[in-house]
């Protein structure tokens, strides 16, 4: 009988077989294979290497663009994902230090909703009962609501089933300050349930009966009109139209471009896109006010087509390029022609201030009846970059980022004939330049010998050069103005001013400066500008920024959006002017909307001064069409149309903190308000006396 090897009766169990051979990597592969091998290995590799970081790079780029341009995040030029992460967590509404401290704006420890098992059942009380108004009188606009006791709001001929949209509940009970308790790992996202997530984000409470009455215009989408001067697509206006009527808004903004009604042929005007949009607008008995806008625009207008000047225009730039606003190493702005050609007759034959007297009169010519019947309730004059009265000190096509300061805009040779004719005057006439040590665009006022505390700005040459430069804004809006009166003979007339806030708590202010306005902190640059403006009887519109914008109020910046805001409308009143206010409102940004009211019709102006209207431009002109911001937009514009809003708070049901499996559900009835509402609930009483 043969004899078996010991490991034949072995367990395979117990002695598997070894594993097969793998392929060496890294140094590894690089010993075994020959260094030709290994070297070429290596390129490859570095070449793939770098493949995948310009592509990481590529995706980044784009994902910080669209966050500058459609989300208005400030992000730097050289933004990382700490930058995108801050700046995402200060739009929620959180607080981000420099050193990475992050913490709701609230408190550092509030939950953001209370424990489900405070969801017990719904005692009702009255609007009108002593509970309900110390309740109400307790709120504070702004703070949100799992920070403060919530009132209870029912009414009989409301239906309490789920199903429907007018259900009206809210418990009257306090909201305990208490934390959940140590996170672990059953409080994760696959445990969270997004239906019992409830938070509220802000309260409006105030008084606005007795009020002036406010009239409340939207802005249309300038793509509505090609560039052949055609309307695009009649019904998505009427559609909008529609909207915007169900929100009881007063009017709408319709921008009329120089550069698509006179395009192709000096004085030669195609009115017919506005004049079937304006029949459409009138059958919605909508007020107009028109924008007569003579700068191009960087945005998309129709299509991928960017509006520009008129194509006439251009040609005559091929050969004289210095129609164009021009900075200190040459480029070219082609927004808007350069003020130095307001008498030059250099526009076949015209000059710059006659190009615009033609336009506005071929517009008054077209629409009188329209005016006359009171449709364009009022006719809005472009006197700059942006339509805004102030030189393109802060281009972006140039290369400009927020927060720089921005480059004067006076050397094109017309500007430059006119600087060394004021030097001359002046006796002096070495100063026929501009200043050589202000900067570039992204520049900040500290780093620079003209701006900085102490600077060339404040010497005796750089008080000429600034009354020199200001002197011109206010020329030209003086030459325009007393035209724009003779051609629309008793229209009412609107100038739009910016609000170049940043710098503005620094001693020159930098970014007012280079965009013409002679404002330092020992000089009131707004006074010499409302003065001419008052002469015209003119409206002045006020570019307005809300709580968005507080997120560049940074120490570097120096910047100061309501202060500016507070100086511009004093001056104006002091000047006997009428004033309006423009602003975007952006969706679900509740904070911004009670700022804007007490701008509007401030509570303690002992003189009661309030604007004459408001417009808001829309960053999307169709959100309201699937009703994203409907509810909120209604209630502002109630407000400013002098109603009482008694209580009125806004829940949002958003998935924000991971909920422990155990913890017991919100009932379901909660639920099916949150399936019907689209995960957002509005309590909303509105009373009129």
């Amino acid at each position: 009988m043969a004899t078996k090897h010991p490991q034949q009766d072995a367990d395979p169990v117990a002695s598997p077989p070894p594993p097969p051979s793998r392929r060496p990597r890294g140094f590894a592969s690089a010993s075994a294979s020959s260094p030709a091998q290994a070297r070429r290995s290596g390129e490859r590799e570095k070449e793939r290497t770098k493949l995948r970081e310009r592509h990481r790079r590529s995706i980044t780029s784009r994902m910080l663009a669209g966050l500058r341009q459609h989300g208005n995040f400030p992000l730097p030029a050289r933004a990382d994902m700490n930058d995108v992460l801050a700046a995402l967590a200060r739009a929620a509404g959180w607080t981000v230090h420099p050193d990475g401290t992050t913490f709701r704006s609230s408190s550092l420890s509030q939950p953001l909703l209370p424990p489900p098992a405070q969801f017990g059942a719904f005692q009702a009380a009255s609007v009108e009962t002593p509970a309900f108004t110390s309740h109400l009188n307790s709120y504070v606009i702004g703070t949100p609501l799992d920070s403060q006791v919530s009132g209870l709001l029912t009414d009989d001929s409301l239906s309490l089933s789920p199903s429907s949209l007018d259900s009206v509940v809210v418990a009257e009970q306090s909201i305990k300050n208490e934390n959940y308790g140590n996170s672990s790992s059953a409080n994760s996202l696959s445990c969270m349930d997004s239906h019992q997530l409830m938070r509220a984000s802000a309260v409006w409470a105030g008084d606005y009966t007795r009020t002036p009455y406010i009239p409340v215009y939207a802005s249309l989408s300038m793509g509505i009109i090609n560039n052949y001067c055609q309307l695009v697509d009649p019904e998505a206006v009427r559609t909008e139209l529609r909207h915007l009527k169900s929100l009881n808004v007063d009017g709408v903004v319709v921008d009329c471009w120089w550069g698509i009604v006179e395009a192709w042929t000096p004085q030669k005007y195609e009115w017919s896109g506005y004049r079937d949009l304006f029949g459409i607008i009138k059958e919605f008995k909508l007020k107009v006010q028109v924008v007569l806008s003579f700068h191009g625009s960087g945005e998309c207008g129709s299509g991928d087509v960017l509006i520009s000047l008129p194509r006439w225009v251009m040609e005559i730039a091929q050969e004289n390029q210095d129609i164009f606003f021009t900075d200190r190493v040459g480029r070219r702005n082609t927004e808007c022609l350069s003020w130095g050609i307001d008498k030059e007759r250099v526009l076949r034959g015209r000059t710059g201030i006659e190009v615009y007297f033609d336009f506005m009169r071929s517009f008054h010519m077209e629409f009188r009846s329209l005016s006359e019947e009171g449709l364009i309730s009022a006719i809005e004059i472009g006197l700059g970059a942006f339509g805004e009265l102030r030189y393109p000190s802060c281009p972006e096509k140039m290369g400009w980022r927020y927060p720089g300061i921005g480059e004067f805009q006076c050397y094109d040779r017309y500007m430059q004939k006119n600087l060394r004719q004021a030097a001359f005057t002046r006796g002096h006439l070495f100063w026929a330049r501009g200043p050589d040590n202000a900067g570039y665009y992204n520049s900040r006022s500290h780093e620079t010998g003209f701006f900085c505390d102490g600077g060339d700005y404040d010497s005796y040459y750089g008080r000429f050069f600034l009354n020199w430069y200001s002197g011109i804004l206010i020329d030209h809006v003086d030459q325009v103005l007393s035209l724009a009166t003779l051609a629309f003979d008793g229209a009412v007339i609107m100038v739009k001013i910016p609000s170049m806030y940043w710098w503005y708590r620094t001693a020159s202010h930098a970014a007012e400066l280079t965009a013409g306005y002679y404002n330092p902190t020992n000089r009131d640059g707004y006074s010499p500008v409302f003065k001419m403006l008052k002469k015209h009887s003119v409206i002045l519109k006020v570019v307005c920024y809300g709580p968005e914008y507080k997120v560049q109020e940074n120490n570097e910046a120096f910047a100061d959006p309501e202060g500016l805001t507070w100086q511009v409308m004093n001056a104006a009143w002091d000047h006997g002017l009428s004033i309006s206010v423009e602003s975007a409102l952006p969706c679900l940004d509740n904070e911004m909307y009670p700022l804007i009211l007490d701008t509007a019709k401030p509570r303690n102006d002992p003189d009661r001064h309030h604007v004459s209207f408001f417009a808001y431009r829309q960053q999307n002109p169709f959100l309201l069409q699937g009703n994203v911001c409907f509810s909120e937009l209604e209630t502002f514009v109630k407000c400013m149309h002098d109603f009482r809003i008694r209580f009125v708070a806004i829940a949002n049901f958003q998935p924000i903190l991971p909920i422990a499996s155990p913890v017991p559900a919100i009932p379901t009835f909660c639920l099916g308000l949150v399936h019907q509402m689209s995960l957002k609930l509005l309590v909303l009483v509105i009373g009129r006396d």
